[in-house]
């Protein structure tokens, strides 16, 4: 067993609002500059919808990801001699209208226009080529479900639902869903690149972009199933979320994270086992890579995985950061988190707790278990999202917040405390006081448990400085 630990992120689909705060800062902090004004490391996309860009979320046009050719891991878009056999042809890319072209307005001609009998309009202009063009699409040109009947029927998360029922107006159905990179344990982007530039770093798992190696392949872009990886036109580099490290190893959690009004991020660490990522990937089936994804994250309060984890070079703080994890929790312990789109194979380390929504039809008070199955979003549409269809793991985490709400209730208002509630989804009334509390309740160090990065003596330091990064492109 070779133990490593991650940085992991949740987020509480169930309390987001779409104020979209979370992706003001990161776009002003890291792609505010040219060749990167069409890129969002962090963006957030109104569900049902096909995102950002266009029908992220099917491979059979994308070919992100991997897939199992008989009982061999491979990537779906082909492996080494395939890309190098085809370096300078790329059929699955997508294309910056998948995107959006953007754009800006000349907010000059308002002020410098001279008198007139008309109030002067101002056109929007590419910012790539300079030249007028008509808008027709953005990074969140779905929001609220604008156009949802003519992009709905494109959702992939539709499948074996009636789609026309639910676009109906009676029974249409919205969430948000915000997106980020990753960090998978199996990112299909390393495999992809040609020059070797993606790596993720032993340390803390996070994936990042060698600016000096990387030469504009691209094959990164179209490997990540989750299309978090950029190419930037002026530099001829690739780019993508650095979950903030530089904030990170300071202890401090990530732009998105700290800015979210709904508080509904929890950052942390979780210890993993490495030497069984080929075998969690190679699950026979989609549904199975999920459980088998659970199984490899180790729990760090057992003595023998910690001491195993000190000898293997796991420093002291990050073992403790590990045991506060609200991450470990919520994935592994309460079975709260769910990965999105496990059946691409990535092993991502961005998980999601579902949201509940108001019952789409009256039940009699008798009929109350079966709430969770009559609520206006589909419990299929959810499981195509986080479980690869697998509709049980994410009944029991709607029913065991379902069980949380009308425990908390029965307490505080009818101030008699229903206990079968608990007994019926396998709480007890500590745990449930530990979920309201992280999930209601939870200040700032409960959310983001970050250990400061270990000092290492490095006495070149000094001098490297400046040696690597963004460069001109800063």
């Amino acid at each position: 067993m070779k133990i490593r630990a991650q940085y992991a992120m949740v987020l509480n689909l169930d309390k987001c609002i779409g104020c979209h705060t979370c992706s003001i800062p990161c776009k002003n902090v890291w792609t505010n500059r040219d060749g990167a004004e069409y890129m969002w490391f962090n963006n957030v996309e109104c569900k049902p919808g096909i995102g950002y860009p266009k029908k992220w979320e099917n491979q059979e046009i994308h070919k992100g990801g991997w897939h199992l050719n008989g009982d061999t891991l491979q990537l779906k878009a082909g492996g080494r001699i395939h890309k190098g056999l085809n370096i300078f042809h790329n059929p699955d890319l997508p294309v910056i209208d998948d995107y959006y072209e953007p754009w800006n307005y000349d907010y000059a001609r308002l002020i410098e226009s001279p008198k007139r009998k008309h109030q002067p309009s101002v056109r929007p202009h590419s910012r790539l080529t300079g030249k007028p063009i008509d808008l027709k699409w953005g990074p969140n040109w779905e929001d609220d479900l604008a156009g949802l009947g003519e992009t709905g029927a494109g959702d992939a998360n539709f499948k074996n639902l009636e789609i026309a029922t639910y676009l109906q107006f009676r029974n249409v159905f919205m969430f948000w869903l915000p997106r980020l990179c990753e960090h998978c344990l199996n990112p299909a982007c390393v495999a992809s690149c040609p020059s070797g530039a993606l790596y993720k770093r032993e340390e803390d798992g996070i994936v990042l972009v060698d600016q000096e190696r990387c030469r504009g392949w691209r094959y990164c872009v179209s490997g990540c199933p989750y299309k978090k990886v950029y190419f930037n036109w002026k530099t001829g580099r690739a780019e993508k979320c650095i979950f903030c490290y530089p904030r990170v190893e300071a202890g401090l959690t990530t732009l998105c994270a700290h800015s979210c009004v709904g508080r509904i991020r929890y950052v942390g660490v979780l210890l993993y086992d490495l030497d069984r990522i080929a075998e969690t990937a190679a699950a026979p089936s989609d549904q199975d890579v999920y459980p088998a994804h659970l199984d490899i994250l180790l729990d760090p309060n057992d003595p023998d995985i910690e001491r195993a984890a000190a000898s293997q070079g796991i420093a002291p703080n990050m073992l403790a950061a590990a045991k506060k994890s609200p991450v470990y929790a919520l994935i592994k312990d309460w079975r709260l988190a769910l990965p999105l789109h496990p059946e691409f194979r990535t092993l991502p380390m961005v998980w999601y707790v579902p949201p509940l929504s108001p019952v789409s039809r009256q039940i009699d008070p008798s009929q109350e278990a079966d709430a969770i199955d009559r609520m206006r979003i589909p419990i299929t549409y959810l499981a195509n999202l986080l479980t690869a269809g697998d509709e049980a793991p994410v009944r029991m985490a709607l029913q065991r917040l379902a069980a949380v709400r009308r425990y908390m209730r029965t307490q505080r208002v009818e101030k008699q405390a229903d206990t079968g509630v608990l007994d019926a989804v396998g709480l007890d009334e500590e745990t449930v006081a530990k979920i309201y509390r992280l999930l209601a309740l939870a200040r700032l160090e409960d959310r983001f448990v970050l250990p400061t990065k270990s000092v290492v003596q490095d006495e070149d330091s000094y001098a490297r400085q400046g040696c690597c990064g963004f460069g001109e492109a800063l």
